[in-house]
């Protein structure tokens, strides 16, 4: 069962068949797919299941904050499990592969205090840019 399945179950969230794939789905190491992607895995296991019912879960799923919306340059968001564990990400420039990341340190202590402008900042997003092997390799 994956730690997803878990912390909806801890929660009460119904669990359908269609909301069950979808969090199957999602499951695993550096999962960043787009709602058609999970949609296309997701009529793997079931095939019935419908895109608006992909995308109301994946919404709701958001909105329950097990869930994160993952923007980068204008492409399509992309929705990420790990939703429970500080971490950062790093993505292709060209293809767009995310990776989730654990920088050393502490990169709310980094932003020196003349840089806050009086802001009491309470979180980070860093987001690194690259080339991934498989674009390097082309």
């Amino acid at each position: 069962m994956s730690d997803l399945l878990e912390r909806l179950r801890g929660r009460g969230w119904r669990l359908t068949a269609q909301r069950r794939v979808v969090a199957e789905v999602l499951d695993g190491d550096h999962v960043h797919y787009t709602a058609d992607e999970v949609h296309a895995k997701a009529t793997e296991l079931l095939p019935e299941i419908s895109r608006a019912t992909v995308y109301n879960t994946l919404g709701e799923l958001v909105s329950l904050g097990e869930v994160l919306e993952v923007s980068t340059d204008g492409r399509a968001k992309r929705y990420d499990p790990n939703a429970h564990h500080a971490h950062q990400h790093l993505v292709c420039s060209q293809c767009g592969t995310i990776r989730d990341v654990h920088p050393a340190g502490d990169l709310l202590a980094d932003l020196p205090t003349e840089e806050r402008f009086g802001f009491q900042v309470a979180a980070v997003e860093v987001t690194y840019r690259g080339i991934c092997p498989n674009c390097s390799a082309g």
